[in-house]
């Protein structure tokens, strides 16, 4: 079976993602004051939802990189990391440009796939 054991490089992706969730954890915080302090109405909702997304994963792939040892768990990770960024960094341009959030529903639909990838990895554990 392919993600019966661990994956060859775990360890280096792991530390990664891990950082990964750091930056975006951090990121968000920076994201929710540059919201409170320098956007109104709807735009201010979003970026405070952008900051939300990008919070509550950055936390997720923090404490869940260092359980990451199959390949399936590993590419899980990987897709909630470019997830959020399609999802939270779309918002961030779309306000910034004042254009369409194109990118946000692919983040949000990817973000959704990596939950249940990482969901079918740990009934294989």
């Amino acid at each position: 079976m392919i993600d019966s054991e661990a994956a060859p490089g775990s360890m280096a992706a792991q530390r990664w993602l891990t950082f990964a969730g750091g930056v975006m954890a951090a990121a968000s915080v920076a994201l929710s004051a540059y919201a409170a302090h320098a956007a109104s109405g709807a735009g201010q909702a979003s970026l405070q939802a952008a900051a939300a997304i990008a919070f509550g994963h950055g936390l997720a792939l923090a404490a869940l990189s260092r359980l990451a040892r199959r390949r399936l768990a590993i590419i899980a990770l990987a897709a909630m990391v470019l997830g959020t960024l399609l999802f939270s960094g779309g918002v961030v341009v779309a306000h910034v440009a004042g254009v369409p959030a194109r990118t946000a529903p692919f983040g949000g639909s990817l973000l959704i796939v990596a939950w249940l990838a990482w969901a079918m990895d740990a009934l294989r554990r």
